[in-house]
């Protein structure tokens, strides 16, 4: 792999690990369309680049729960990360086939932005709206099995974890917040799994330089990525997600056309 085929991944990965726009879908459309897919050596630097911008953005409250990691809020990041957790061992099979075809690609970018536009009309409602003290354990739960649904290539992780939030009832800023804080777990784990499957593999010749530059590419993007969606999504304008993602539809179906 190339460097340049390296900036680029870590640069697609970045961007749409965060914004609400399903990363798995853009690299579908490079793999099919390009020819670039990232070895799994270059995920792992790409999602340790990813996880180091998400840990620089939250790392007030990061700082906290390692400081306090009894609290409820800690509780409740763990409640929402094992739908997650259960739908990834349940569902890994299905989801490497669902990689085979665009055309679930579309149907995913169609119901993420379905989901987006609806959860951002909830969004509106000026009273009742919770923090971290009004949010349950069952809001969490409900927020997990939400963001377990993402599985489906085209449909966004971060996305439907915001959307579960703003449905929940969450004030928009802390709906983000959680939803974010919600990666950390999540990146950590898929990372240590990743790594434990290249170790079992055997003796691989790992490209330094294209992973390093990988990595940072990731971080930077991905720390661009997080403040961008923070900001649209405490203004209330989460539905820019959603016209982004059918028109990502439409276009992904006729390059389908095309290619087919």
């Amino acid at each position: 792999m190339s460097i340049w085929q390296a900036l680029i991944l870590g640069a697609i990965q970045g961007l749409t690990e965060f914004l609400p726009i399903s990363s798995s879908g853009h690299l579908m459309m490079l793999r099919d369309v390009f020819g670039m897919q990232p070895t799994a050596e270059l995920k792992i630097f790409i999602h340790l680049g990813a996880l180091a911008a998400l840990i620089t953005v939250f790392r007030k409250d990061i700082k906290y729960i390692i400081k306090k990691p009894f609290n409820k809020f800690t509780y409740l990041i763990a409640i929402g990360c094992i739908p997650f957790a259960l739908a990834g061992i349940a569902l890994r099979f299905y989801y490497i086939r669902a990689f085979d075809s665009l055309v679930t690609v579309v149907i995913g970018f169609l119901i993420s932005g379905a989901v987006l536009k609806i959860a951002e009309h909830f969004s509106y409602r000026d009273f009742g709206l919770k923090h971290i003290g009004e949010t349950n354990y069952t809001d969490a739960l409900f927020i997990g099995i939400l963001q377990a649904l993402s599985f489906i290539p085209g449909t966004s992780r971060s996305g439907f974890a915001i959307a579960g939030g703003l449905l929940a009832g969450m004030d928009r800023e802390y709906a983000a917040r959680y939803s974010f804080l919600l990666s950390v777990p999540i990146i950590l784990g898929a990372s240590i799994i990743e790594t434990v499957q290249v170790i079992n593999r055997g003796m691989v010749q790992i490209s330094v330089i294209p992973c390093l530059a990988g990595a940072v590419t990731a971080a930077v993007f991905s720390f661009l990525a997080v403040k961008i969606a923070v900001a649209l999504i405490s203004k209330g304008k989460i539905s820019v997600f959603s016209y982004y993602s059918w028109a990502a539809a439409l276009i992904i179906t006729g390059v389908y056309f095309l290619i087919n």
